[in-house]
């Protein structure tokens, strides 16, 4: 079956290709925006790509590159030589994406590339912005903004805004820099608009301007900018100077990148992979948890044998085993995941005791509502109520002690520096079901036998 993208089939895209048929190519990439097109490439052969490629505007092909799948974007760079990627791909991105782009290659390419970008201030624009750690402002930020000096006058000021939007393809805010350069105010287009040409920049912009600096973390940069609604941060250096600007579409896919690799932390995926990726990194990706899982199934085994006469006893008590397995799983994960979120948005307030008090009356709720159903289950399908007692006594038991372990756990990781992402999914599944069955056995042995 044929993958259909806005009602145009790629196996149609594919024969235009081989027929070079350009008319209908070129009527497809009217059709289309940047990530469609994106996606059509997606589907391609190199080869078939490469053509697709050449068909576009320059600025457009700019965006449509950024757009395509990492590693999809990576095989196609990988058959360009060093010069053709400086010309046909980095001349017509703007410093930010450039960075990124320049940041996905070897590094025997990387300077290499830099080198044969005729544009010396944007290779060396790009080159301080590769300095930054991705996950930091700088490491979002682009170079390409719009900036005016508090000492210029009103015509000053249009003449060169003029200038400096050239270089910009959305102009969102006009900053005010000093004659030091350092960040002191926004401009308001509307007040520029009414003012003499005689009157100077320094009456008429606002103060009140947030900022971040370079060496801030990426996630800090996402909470500032959804706190106050913005859609564009200034960015500047240690001493306040000016040097760059973030823009909402920017964060937005850091903030994605950051959820994929939470989910993939939380399902037990320990790297950043993908469907499409290889046999044998997908494996790579999933394989250490999926072996965390097995030794964990191998030591609830083994608490289950070291019960083995009790179980020959009471053969009844396996009845209930995958059910305090799986609660006690599920109340950690409810817990943890809580938990985790709390810390990525920062809304989790208070220190370590009074969250884990709280989880402990949760955990109370909790367990005395499944208790009492699974008390009142038994009082009509169990084969004794002295099961049901002992089993509703240690799922509570289970539940409390769950609620609690899933809130210690992440809490303790991000307490020292550790991703809490990794307190969820096969952790704390696998330790609840280990854990849950000991006490199981344990409450069993206080309890059944003196029924």
């Amino acid at each position: 079956m044929s993958i259909t993208i806005k009602n145009i089939s790629i196996d149609s895209i594919r024969n235009a290709i081989k027929e070079q048929n350009n008319d209908y190519l070129l009527e497809v990439i009217n059709e289309f925006y940047a990530a469609d097109i994106a996606e059509v490439m997606d589907e391609l052969n190199l080869e078939e790509a490469k053509y697709f490629y050449t068909l576009l505007e320059k600025e457009e092909a700019a965006e449509v590159l950024m757009e395509l799948e990492d590693d999809v974007r990576e095989r196609f760079l990988a058959s360009f030589s060093t010069q053709e990627i400086a010309h046909e791909f980095i001349d017509n991105l703007e410093s930010d994406d450039a960075a990124d782009l320049i940041s996905e290659l070897p590094d025997n390419m990387q300077g290499e590339v830099l080198a044969h970008i005729e544009d010396r201030q944007q290779a060396q624009d790009i080159a301080d912005l590769l300095i930054y750690p991705p996950n930091s402002a700088g490491g979002l930020m682009a170079k390409e903004l719009v900036k005016v000096h508090a000492s210029w006058h009103v015509v000053t000021c249009i003449r060169e805004m003029r200038r400096q939007a050239e270089e910009v393809e959305n102009v969102y805010s006009v900053y005010v820099v000093d004659d030091e350069e350092r960040l002191v105010g926004l401009l308001s287009l509307e007040k520029l608009l009414i003012a003499s040409p005689r009157d100077k920049i320094e009456k008429l912009f606002n103060p009140d301007v947030i900022s971040v600096k370079a060496t801030q973390k990426a996630e800090e940069v996402a909470q500032i900018m959804n706190k106050y609604d913005l859609v564009v941060l200034p960015v500047i250096d240690q001493i306040g100077r000016l040097i760059g600007r973030i823009t909402i579409d920017d964060v937005m896919d850091f903030v994605k990148e950051e959820a994929d690799r939470d989910y993939q932390l939380m399902s037990g995926i320990t790297q950043d992979i993908e469907s499409t990726d290889k046999i044998w990194e997908i494996t790579q990706g999933r394989l250490f948890w999926l072996i965390i899982a097995l030794f964990g199934g191998i030591i609830g085994s083994r608490v289950i044998a070291n019960y083995e006469e009790q179980i020959s006893i009471n053969p009844e008590m396996a009845f209930f085993m995958p059910l305090i397995a799986a609660m006690g799983g599920n109340v950690g994960v409810q817990s943890s995941a809580l938990v985790v979120q709390g810390l990525a948005n920062h809304t989790l307030t208070g220190g370590i005791i009074p969250r884990l008090l709280k989880e402990l009356s949760v955990g109370v709720i909790n367990g005395i509502v499944c208790s009492a159903i699974l008390l009142a289950y038994s009082f009509f399908f169990a084969p004794s109520l002295a099961l049901g007692l002992t089993v509703s006594v240690a799922l509570m038991t289970v539940i409390l002690f769950a609620s609690i372990f899933g809130t210690f756990v992440p809490l303790m990781l991000d307490k020292f520096k550790i991703d809490p992402a990794l307190a969820t999914g096969p952790f704390i599944t696998t330790s609840n079901d280990i854990i849950g069955l000991f006490i199981y056995f344990m409450i069993g042995r206080l309890m059944y036998g003196l029924f």
